[in-house]
């Protein structure tokens, strides 16, 4: 229960995990036995090893609790474009200055004047997504459908997918046909039993 002291360990890292939340302590405490002692809030945690205790220590993660929200970490490409426009602020340099400039204009209108290629793609399918690249990816791909390797099929059902694959590496047809087959295969053997 979270209002009893308890006993934990600190681990290496410096933090105490309970009922699934972790939270930093003392890094000093590393590693000791301490007891945990709940404060006044259920998010505050104090420490005490020797007779002396610390705190309060708060949840590094785990569920967030209500009404407090984590902001998402920028990226090293976002932190560098707020420091352009801080830097940019700070010189306050205006519009006027550049269209004064002829040098300075001159490369505004060719930076206009840009505009980005596009080019397609030259496959149809680039990320595989509606065949399989090879034969060898084919038969992996229909022995995790039927659940079974493909070596304790019969020579007949064998037979028939090789000429499969040699007909197409399409995902949906593969797929349709050895369903069609095996299914229609099952059901006869089920039958002569």
């Amino acid at each position: 229960m979270r209002g009893e002291p308890q006993r934990r360990k600190v681990g290496t890292d410096a933090r105490v995990s309970v009922e699934g939340v972790a939270y930093e302590v003392n890094p000093d405490l590393a590693g000791e036995t301490v007891v945990l002692w709940w404060g006044l809030f259920d998010n505050e945690l104090y420490v005490e090893f020797n007779d002396q205790r610390y705190g309060p220590f708060y949840p590094v993660d785990g569920p967030i609790p209500l009404h407090r929200y984590r902001k998402f970490k920028k990226t090293k490409t976002e932190e560098r474009a707020d420091k352009i426009a801080d830097l940019a602020k700070k010189l306050g340099l205006p519009r006027a200055a550049l269209d004064k400039n002829a040098d300075l204009q001159f490369l505004v209108d060719k930076y206009k004047e840009l505009t980005p290629t596009a080019t397609p793609f030259n496959d149809p399918d680039p990320y595989q997504e509606f065949t399989y690249p090879t034969v060898l990816f084919a038969k992996r791909a229909i022995s995790d459908y039927l659940a079974k390797p493909l070596a304790k099929l019969s020579t007949e059902q064998l037979a028939f997918i090789d000429t499969l694959l040699a007909e197409t590496l399409t995902k949906k047809i593969i797929i349709e046909r050895v369903r069609l087959y095996f299914h229609s295969n099952r059901g006869g053997e089920q039958n002569a039993h």
